[in-house]
């Protein structure tokens, strides 16, 4: 008999690209990568869509290629969300175990489940993921507590939420390829099942995704993501940043940072000089590195800072014995996690996708994209088991709606 199988894809509408990753699961229990499309993303900044024609045509161009490379057509997409837009809080709950012998029932899990998931939103908000930490009952921390005995249960979500405008874009775009979101991801809790080991969640690990025009954080304590933050700031900052700096234009800067840009002030660099184009053309010039390099890490320490005060208590360095990992485009700088090490007081390294990713997409740039399907096989796998991510249908009947009202 022939195992059953579904087309899915990863797809990131990011600000420097549109990368889509199209896999087949087969009887929802393994995963083939079989077509990858890119293109240069445009109508979006910061992580948001602007113009939504130009974003929609480049995210067209990548499924496009995607498919034509896979040689089949998708039938789910796990869409990534990123922005400033996106923001988090945590709440809980806690119920009276019901039962007379004082054992946890199934009815007791789902009633504090509820009950801490919970919490009113402003209309123009909407729910991303419901994360859920450990339960505890009667105070100690407990895997699975049904059939457990004892008096009050309690759990808590970080809950992640965004606007209902800026989800919604991003799902009609998909929704204009005749293509269905089956779920969102956040950006960082893609990333992050990349780069990070369970050991390394149990430990207590921050994960620092920098793109080009936002960064996004996750941090994992006890194997389970405890706070989650978004930026609006990323790479297209520290280009902007060289471009005022040193009187040179925007594709000059960034050709410089892709080339020669430091994060870090390295007394070996003074003195030294690069060429802006090196082709001796009118207006060609040398630069002096240290001149790049102080731009450069005034912006990424400015970054680093921001993270810190964003986790605010939550994070401490004994909170996270297995250090910072940084993914992204933007980690590619040199320096960066020598800058982070020093700002959040811990050991930090750029990150590496898995041995077992093609040289195409062994860039930390693609950890996003990966993880999306990652997330995926495990959705199609045991859809909602793991209690950690929300079942979005309701909410992308909620976004159906909303552009049946709008429109």
């Amino acid at each position: 008999m022939i195992g059953k199988s579904k087309i899915i894809a990863g797809v990131e509408i990011g600000t420097a690209k549109v990368a889509v990753l199209v896999g087949e699961v087969r009887n929802a229990s393994s995963l083939n990568i079989i077509g990858f499309g890119e293109s240069s993303s445009r109508g979006v900044m910061k992580g948001a869509i602007f113009d939504f024609k130009q974003a929609g045509e480049a995210t067209h161009a990548a499924i496009h290629a995607a498919e034509k490379q896979a040689g089949a057509h998708i039938e789910g997409v796990y869409l990534a969300q990123a922005g400033a837009h996106i923001e988090g809080f945590y709440n809980e709950a806690s119920v009276s175990v019901s039962a007379a012998t004082n054992l946890v029932g199934a009815d007791d899990i789902r009633r504090v489940c509820e009950n801490a998931k919970a919490k009113s939103l402003p209309e123009d908000r909407t729910v991303i993921h419901h994360i859920r930490r450990p339960f505890r009952l009667d105070g100690r921390t407990v895997p699975d507590p049904e059939y457990l005995e004892g008096g009050k249960l309690e759990v808590g979500y970080w809950i992640v939420h965004g606007s209902v405008r800026e989800v919604g874009n991003s799902i009609r775009v998909i929704n204009g390829f005749s293509l269905h979101v089956d779920d969102l991801i956040l950006s960082s809790l893609a990333s992050g099942v990349m780069v990070a080991g369970r050991g390394e969640m149990r430990n207590g690990v921050l994960v620092i995704d920098i793109g080009c025009g936002s960064t996004d954080f996750a941090f994992y304590r006890d194997g389970y993501v405890v706070r989650t933050g978004t930026l609006p700031v990323g790479g297209d900052h520290f280009t902007n940043d060289l471009s005022l700096g040193l009187r040179v234009t925007r594709s000059q800067a960034e050709s410089l940072k892709v080339n020669a840009g430091k994060a870090i002030l390295d007394p070996e660099d003074k003195g030294k000089k690069v060429w802006l184009s090196g082709d001796l053309s009118i207006g060609d010039r040398q630069i002096p590195r240290e001149s790049m390099n102080k731009i450069a890490h005034a912006r990424a320490r400015e970054l680093f800072e921001l993270v810190k005060k964003k986790l605010g208590e939550n994070f401490t360095p004994e909170k996270a014995a297995a250090g910072v990992i940084l993914t992204g485009g933007g980690a590619r700088l040199s320096g960066m996690a020598s800058v982070a090490e020093d700002v959040l007081g811990i050991a930090a390294r750029v990150g590496e996708n898995p041995s077992w990713v093609t040289d195409e997409l062994r860039g930390i740039e693609y950890s996003t994209v990966l993880g999306l399907l990652n997330y995926g096989l495990k959705t199609e796998n045991d859809r909602g088991s793991s209690g950690e991510k929300e079942k979005t249908g309701g909410l992308l009947r909620r976004m159906t709606r909303i552009f049946d009202r709008t429109s």
